[in-house]
């Protein structure tokens, strides 16, 4: 267990007899559960958001590079990427890009896995690699592919270049490319960038000063990249976070506030991905065999940074969206993984028992009172969880080696890592939790998604085939009717944010969205009264879009409505 958190030769790594029988009782389980997600997961409304813009904006002219999608430059082609390689209807394609998103968590497992044998037994390496991927793998709907999500996924990439290579430098130049890519998923990304290297840091800190040093470089130069590649990328840039009503640049520190959100955040993500339960019992089964006061305190002082960076970034954001803290599921599984595989003197059956249970914690939470659904019955999981691995460490502290006796049972232990990290994919279970309360689970929200369709057939039954659309809804009702759009602002983020921020009006990239209203206008323009309301947002933004189009009343009480433009007006 030494060689992952010391600079310790691999050789000095106790090896432990591995059965040719072992794998496949945690190999088949986990390979059905994946097959499982990637047939009914779908796509969840960020991605739609993005997909419907790059696609109706692909109509009007615009390439990935030059159509607004509340995204970078690199994240819109990363997923203009994706789309372009599926085909068929919407249920097919939509599984063709969860097929190859598993298939690209897959892939940075595998890396990850051959670069931790170097350092650590077979065992350790399988089920810290496995869980890091099926983590990936069976993520929410909300975290898969997203931006956090794809950061997390390239980061993990770069830890394995890093600690694959024999030579140091040859590593951080390998890293340097996924790590400056993971910042420019989002840029608040940068976060998870960071992350990674304090992760290296833990097992080498040599290579982590060097991938830190080219991940710099790296991050710099997409960066400019970015700002040449897209016209409008530096404008954006300057402007997307000025829209974000509730940003902590816009809403000030109150401790107070952030302290009781943070409580609330973190008992929903734990409640939607119940591995996070499990991180403080597996870092101290990890601590427990680490060797030295001194080292013991310096990792301790690490993972208490990790944490506190994750936190933050989804504390300066201020939107207290689950997706921000892709990356802390992860990295538990990861850690989960390490304290299973490096069991040594006795098996952690207590933890394993435990992690079994999890696994039915997202269905059981969705389903009970609303009494129930608190932070407080949550950290109470967190504590029964930390006390089943003190147990475990004091027992493994008090047991003596037996690696032969020990294949089956860790086998099963592992298993019950994957009946965990599954916890999130059952229709039962929680998409949405909002101050610590189920508000939607996957199967409603796959009903939503149904309904949505349904709408957007109605709409497209108003309108010629190709006709052009000004589209003033969300990236549901974009994506599903799927018509071309008329400008680069194919959904109208900026306009509907005048809604909560009449200072948006003064921005370059508000008016050049409020000109597609009158300028060259389409035919036809769909208006969902819920998300764009004509009397909230900017005053002649409403006057502009009233002398434009005639819209008519709520249509079998739906509050999205097909508008058509107004004879005489160009």
């Amino acid at each position: 267990m030494a060689t992952v958190l010391s600079d310790a030769p691999a050789a000095s790594a106790p090896r432990v007899r591995r059965s040719p029988l072992w794998w496949p009782v945690v190999a088949v389980p986990a390979a059905a559960a994946v097959v499982y997600t990637v047939l009914t997961r779908r796509l969840t409304g960020d991605l739609h958001y993005v997909l419907g813009a790059l696609r109706t904006g692909g109509e009007a002219g615009y390439s990935p590079s030059e159509v607004f999608t509340h995204r970078p430059f690199f994240y819109r082609w990363f997923v203009a990427l994706l789309d372009d390689i599926t085909f068929g209807g919407t249920v097919v394609r939509e599984t063709l890009m969860e097929a190859v998103g598993v298939l690209l968590a897959a892939a940075a497992a595998y890396a990850l896995y051959v670069a931790l044998l170097k350092r650590v037994t077979g065992r350790e390496a399988a089920l810290t690699a496995g869980a890091t991927g099926l983590a990936m793998s069976l993520a929410p709907r909300t975290d898969f592919l997203q931006p956090e999500w794809a950061a997390v996924v390239l980061t993990v990439v770069a830890i394995a270049a890093a600690l694959g290579t024999d030579r140091p430098w040859r590593g951080a130049l390998f890293a340097a490319l996924p790590l400056g890519l993971a910042v420019m998923m989002k840029y608040s990304t940068a976060d998870t960038a960071a992350i990674g290297v304090l992760l290296v840091y833990a097992v080498d800190r040599c290579r982590a000063v060097r991938i830190a040093l080219t991940g710099v470089a790296a991050s710099v130069a997409l960066l400019g990249l970015s700002f040449l590649g897209g016209t409008h990328e530096w404008q954006w840039t300057e402007d997307m976070p000025q829209i974000n009503q509730s940003a902590l640049s816009r809403t000030g520190i109150h401790l107070a506030e952030i302290y009781h959100h943070s409580v609330e955040f973190l008992a929903g993500r734990a409640a939607l991905s119940p591995v996070l339960l499990l991180l403080p019992g597996a870092l101290l089964l990890v601590l427990a065999r680490v060797r030295g006061r001194g080292r013991r305190i310096e990792l301790l002082l690490i993972s208490l940074t990790v944490f506190v960076g994750a936190l933050a970034v989804v504390v300066v954001q201020g939107n207290w969206f689950l997706y921000h803290a892709a990356q802390l599921p992860v990295i538990a599984a990861a850690i989960w993984g390490l304290a299973v595989g490096g069991g040594r003197r006795s098996t952690p059956w207590f933890f394993g028992v435990v992690s079994v249970l999890y696994g039915a914690l997202p269905v059981l939470f969705a389903d009970a009172s609303k009494s129930l659904q608190r932070p407080a019955v949550i950290w109470a999981a967190g504590v029964v969880a930390l006390l089943a691995a003190a147990v475990d460490a004091w027992l493994e502290s008090r047991g003596t080696s037996s690696a032969r006796s020990r294949v089956w049972p860790a086998a099963l232990v592992a298993l019950s890592g994957v009946v965990c990290l599954a916890g999130s994919i059952w229709p039962g279970s929680p998409h949405l939790l909002l101050h610590g309360k189920v508000t939607q689970t996957n199967e409603a929200y796959l009903n939503g998604m149904e309904r949505s369709q349904k709408t957007a057939d109605r709409l497209r039954a108003g309108m010629p085939d190709g006709a052009r659309v000004l589209y003033l809804a969300f990236g549901d009702t974009t994506y599903y009717v799927n018509h071309p759009a008329q400008c680069r602002y194919p959904i109208a983020t900026f306009l509907q944010r005048s809604r909560f921020l009449p200072d948006v009006a003064d921005l370059k990239s508000f008016k050049e969205n409020a000109d597609c209203v009158d300028h060259n206008p389409a035919p036809y323009a769909i208006l969902d009264r819920a998300w764009f309301r004509p009397g909230k947002v900017d005053p002649d933004l409403a006057r502009r879009f009233e002398a434009g189009y005639d819209c008519p009343a709520e249509t079998d009480g739906s509050t999205i409505v097909l508008c058509k433009r107004k004879s005489g007006t160009s």
